[in-house]
C-alpha cells in the first residue's frame, strides 16, 4: 500500500474503484471492511477531501463539486482513465457529482447509505441540531447514535467521535454540512445509465430504505437496491463483511477487468 496525492491506496486488480468517506469520515476511517477487500481483483484509492485527514489545514472550498474535481485529478495522477466510485453518506452526493462532470469515465456507482442528489431537508430544530455537531463532541455522538439506531455501544460511539474530532477541521466540518445537505443537481443525473447499487442500512432512520427508494431508485430506474441487514449509518463499522461481499459482488458484475 501506498500514498499519492493524499490518498490510501489499496490493490493490484485491474477494477478501479474511488472511495469517497462520509461527514464522520476520512480516508482512513472505513472500518474493519478494509482488511476484508479482494486486493487481487481491485485497485481501491481512499481520498481525503479538503480540511480532512491527511489534507487538514489545506482551506477549502469545502464543496461537493469541489470534492468531485479533486476525484477527477486523483483519478488522472493514478492513471485511471476509467472507474467506478463508491460513496459512503455525504459521499454519496459527491459521487454522483462526478458522474455530472465526467460520465464518460464512470463504471458504476455504489452508494453507501447515500446522500441523494437532491441533497437533505432539514426542519429548524434539525438544523441547528446537525450544526451545532462542529463545535459540540456530544453533539456529534448524538448523531452517530441517531443514525444507528439508537443500538450501538457507547465504547465505538466514543471512538467514533474521537476519530471524527482527530480527522476533521471544525472550519471544513461547519461547511460541509451545508454542501451534502443543499447541493441539489438532480437534472445533471437524469438519464444515466450507469449500473448503479445503493445499500441502506437496516436502522438507518435518515438515509435508509424508504428514503433511498424515493430518490436514488427515482433518479436511476435501472438501479439496485440491497438493505443492509443489522446495520445502520455505518455498515463498514457494523456489518464489514456483508458489505464487502455486496459491493465486491456487484462490481464484479459491473466492471470488467
Amino acid at each position: 500500500m501506498n500514498i499519492r496525492h493524499d490518498a490510501h491506496v489499496i490493490g493490484q486488480g485491474r477494477r478501479k474503484v474511488l472511495m469517497l468517506h462520509g461527514w464522520f469520515g476520512h480516508a482512513r476511517g472505513w472500518g474493519a471492511m478494509v482488511q476484508h477487500l479482494d486486493t487481487d481483483a481491485f485497485s481501491y484509492a481512499f481520498m481525503d477531501y479538503r480540511g480532512y485527514g491527511h489534507r487538514r489545514g489545506s482551506g477549502g472550498p469545502y464543496t461537493i463539486e469541489q470534492i468531485a474535481h479533486d476525484a477527477l485529478a486523483l483519478a488522472d495522477q493514478l492513471g485511471w482513465e476509467r472507474f467506478a466510485l463508491v460513496g459512503h453518506s455525504m459521499g454519496g452526493s459527491a459521487i454522483q457529482y462526478v458522474l455530472a462532470e465526467a460520465p464518460q469515465r464512470v463504471q458504476a456507482l455504489v452508494g453507501i447509505t447515500p446522500v441523494p442528489a437532491g441533497g437533505v431537508p432539514f426542519d429548524p430544530e434539525g438544523w441547528a441540531f446537525f450544526s451545532a455537531a462542529a463545535q459540540d463532541p456530544a453533539t456529534r455522538r448524538a448523531i452517530i447514535d441517531l443514525t444507528t439506531g439508537r443500538r450501538l455501544t457507547g465504547t465505538w460511539l466514543d471512538a467514533m467521535v474521537r476519530s471524527s474530532l482527530a480527522h476533521s477541521d471544525v472550519e471544513a466540518f461547519a461547511a460541509y454540512l451545508t454542501a451534502w445537505a443543499k447541493t441539489a443537481f438532480v437534472e445533471r443525473i437524469q438519464g444515466q445509465t450507469v449500473p448503479v447499487l445503493v445499500i441502506p442500512g437496516e436502522h438507518d432512520p435518515a438515509l435508509g430504505e424508504a428514503t433511498c427508494r424515493a430518490t436514488w431508485m427515482q433518479h436511476y430506474p435501472q438501479a439496485r437496491l440491497e438493505v443492509m441487514a443489522n446495520a445502520g449509518h455505518y455498515p463498514m463499522d457494523e456489518t464489514p463483511i456483508a458489505l464487502v461481499t455486496a459491493m465486491e459482488r456487484f462490481l464484479r458484475e459491473a466492471v470488467a477487468a
